[in-house]
């Protein structure tokens, strides 16, 4: 929310205070909308203005600030068509600065019996009516009559004793539900791009911590959001391709003990994928979200996950090289890489799936690459 909406609410509630309550009833409903929009976000649009019809308001704002519809064109040509022909009185405000419409959101913008813009916005649509803020769009409408419904009254003559000044009647705000609003987080190229990947990598980081827990949670809802991103947005499916392969070479140099060629091949496949997350060029990827997602695969698989390696898998009295020979018994099934305890500390290991190592099974170590030691039965 920027400072100039945040103010224009702040002055809306002094309003409604100095009406000491002589109308209880919100006659004046503003519904935010903004990203972009898809089939829900549509949806929303629609659902809102006839229940603000049903619920008796007298006039509804619908503001914008959106750079593209990705809904389908049933549902954009559904929605302008109500926004053109409204059961209620309806004004469409693209603000506050610097909000922006391009494409399908000019469309449902211009659709309105009344347009108004905020100065300084970006859009190829015209309107005489310009409001830099809320409260002065609502005084402004006041007495005018919108699209084929008589004049509203926006403005209130209750005023308390020795009170001067405007007050209007009272306005509500709504915005879409929590599910709703939880799930767009996703609904950017740069959302959908952060998530997808950090999903990965926090996946991956687990698997090499070994064990559920938090992380996993956190993993799998990340994948969640980058999942319905890509599902509403027009995505590159060999971008989501490089995505996965980014993160999987990663993981492989980190599991070989870091192979500076693997590490630049994958960073390039993950900022060409980022940049390149959209197959739509009016849906642009953030640069600044797909810089920081990049960074943050980074900073896991060069800084994070060594440091983790180095916690449980190290040891102060046992030498990589001193290794070969020794003994020890395997902590989980192989497939085929798994972990085996030598001495008392643990150890990533790898054998030939022909092992067929379970979780028990005597081993015996023949090489060590790396952080990871390779193994296979030991005699019995």
């Amino acid at each position: 929310m920027s400072l100039r909406t945040l103010g224009s609410r702040i002055a809306l509630v002094l309003g409604l205070v100095a009406c000491g309550g002589a109308v209880t009833q919100a006659q004046i409903e503003v519904v935010e909308v903004g990203g972009y929009l898809d089939d829900a976000s549509l949806a929303y649009i629609r659902d809102s203005i006839t229940e603000a019809a049903a619920e008796g308001r007298q006039l509804l704002i619908l503001q914008i600030n959106s750079e593209a519809v990705v809904g389908a064109a049933s549902e954009l040509e559904e929605t302008v068509a109500l926004v053109a022909d409204p059961p209620l009185p309806l004004v469409t405000w693209l603000g506050p600065a610097p909000a922006e419409a391009d494409g399908g959101v000019e469309e449902i913008l211009a659709a309105a019996p009344l347009v108004a813009i905020a100065p300084n916005t970006e859009t190829d649509v015209t309107s005489e009516v310009e409001i830099p803020s809320i409260r002065q769009l609502v005084q402004e409408l006041d007495g005018m009559a919108i699209g084929r419904y008589p004049p509203v009254q926006t403005i209130t003559d209750d005023l308390p004793d020795n009170q001067e000044g405007v007050t209007t009647f009272p306005v509500t705000f709504t915005q879409p539900g929590l599910w709703h609003r939880f799930t767009h987080l996703g609904a950017t190229p740069e959302g959908a791009f952060f998530f997808l990947v950090i999903g990965l990598t926090i996946a991956a980081f687990e698997f090499f911590a070994l064990g559920p827990g938090l992380a996993a949670a956190v993993a799998a809802i990340s994948l969640f959001l980058g999942a319905y991103g890509i599902s509403v947005l027009p995505t590159n499916p060999w971008a989501v391709a490089a995505a996965v392969a980014a993160t999987w070479l990663l993981a492989a140099s980190y599991q070989k003990g870091g192979v500076l060629i693997v590490n630049l091949l994958g960073t390039a496949l993950l900022a060409w994928s980022g940049f390149s997350f959209s197959s739509n060029p009016a849906v642009r990827p953030g640069v600044l979200g797909v810089i920081f997602a990049i960074l943050a695969v980074l900073f896991f698989f060069l800084l994070a996950l060594p440091a983790v390696g180095r916690a449980r898998f190290s040891t102060k009295t046992i030498g990589r090289e001193a290794l070969v020979g020794q003994t020890g018994l395997a902590d989980v099934d192989f497939d085929p890489d798994g972990v085996v305890s030598i001495n008392g500390a643990r150890w990533p290991a790898t054998a030939h799936r022909a092992a067929a190592i379970k979780s028990g099974d005597p081993v015996i170590v023949r090489s060590v690459a790396g952080r990871e030691v390779e193994v296979e039965k030991a005699p019995t």
